[in-house]
């Protein structure tokens, strides 16, 4: 039998699975009312999503990884300026 943080750690992997999904598939999409059903049913599962790692936080089954420093994120915001895209 699964304990509570296996299934908590299975459900976050299956709804980021889908997140993913979504996004290709919206991506993909021509047809404007599948897209925007598909943009609902995106949200839906991000709220989702969010409650569940609400959980997963709060029983200490998830532990974030440490905030990026300032000269962390300055670093890769300079990967991303056009000159250095060239």
């Amino acid at each position: 039998m699964m304990d509570e943080k296996t299934m908590v750690s299975d459900a976050l992997t299956g709804i980021n699975s889908e997140l993913k999904m979504y996004a290709d598939c919206i991506a993909q999409s021509e047809n404007p009312q599948l897209k925007q059903t598909l943009k609902q049913m995106r949200n839906k599962a991000e709220t989702a999503q969010e409650q569940i790692y609400q959980i997963a936080r709060e029983k200490s089954y998830y532990v974030p990884a440490a905030k990026a420093t300032a000269e962390e994120i300055a670093h890769v915001k300079s990967l991303f300026q056009p000159e250095s895209m060239l």
